[in-house]
C-alpha cells in the first residue's frame, strides 16, 4: 500500500491509500477519488513527509493531533474533520440533504413548527446569536451545522 497526502481545489487535505502509483492514477482519472471534506474530484498528490520504515525497524510514538480550529478560517473544516471516517461524513451529509433549506426564515419556521402551526418536517437555516438565544429561551431545540456538512457559507 502506498499513502498519498492529497489536497482538493478548495485546499482540504488528506490521505488516500493505494496498491500503486498506477492504481491512483487510474482511480483520479476516473473521478473516484474525492475530498472527503467537500466531495471534489479535483484531487492532487502533495508533498509529504511520510518515510518508509522497515518493519524491524523501531517507531516513534505517535504525535497528538493538534486541536481543531474553532475558527471558521479556510482549512478549518479539514482540521474539524480530520479524525471523522469518510462513511460518517457521508451519513451526516445525507441527513443534511434530507432537510429544507429555509434560509433567513428559520427561527419564523421553526417557531411555526414547535406551536404545531404547520406540519412538523426537518429544516435548516441560518439564524443570527440574538434569534438563536430567543428559540433557546422559548424552548425550540436546534443545533447548529457547520458549513462543511451544507455546503453553504452562513
Amino acid at each position: 500500500m502506498i499513502i498519498y497526502e492529497l489536497n482538493c481545489g478548495e485546499g482540504h487535505r488528506f490521505e488516500g491509500w493505494f496498491a500503486s502509483a498506477d492504481d491512483f492514477a487510474r482511480q483520479s482519472a476516473a473521478g473516484l477519488v474525492n475530498c472527503p471534506v467537500c466531495g471534489r474530484a479535483d484531487v492532487a498528490i502533495v508533498p509529504s513527509a511520510r518515510v518508509a520504515v522497515h518493519r524491524d525497524a523501531p517507531r516513534p510514538a505517535p504525535e497528538p493531533a493538534p486541536a481543531p480550529a474553532a475558527s471558521g478560517a479556510p482549512g478549518a473544516a479539514a482540521e474539524i474533520m480530520g479524525g471523522l471516517p469518510p462513511e460518517v461524513l457521508r451519513k451526516l451529509r445525507e441527513v443534511v440533504r434530507a432537510t429544507e433549506n429555509v434560509g433567513a426564515r428559520f427561527p419564523e419556521e421553526a417557531r411555526r413548527i414547535h406551536y404545531a402551526e404547520v406540519p412538523a418536517r426537518a429544516i435548516r437555516g441560518q439564524a443570527s446569536p440574538t434569534e438563536a438565544e430567543a428559540l433557546r429561551e422559548e424552548g425550540i431545540e436546534f443545533t447548529a451545522l457547520p458549513a462543511f456538512l451544507t455546503g453553504e457559507t452562513h
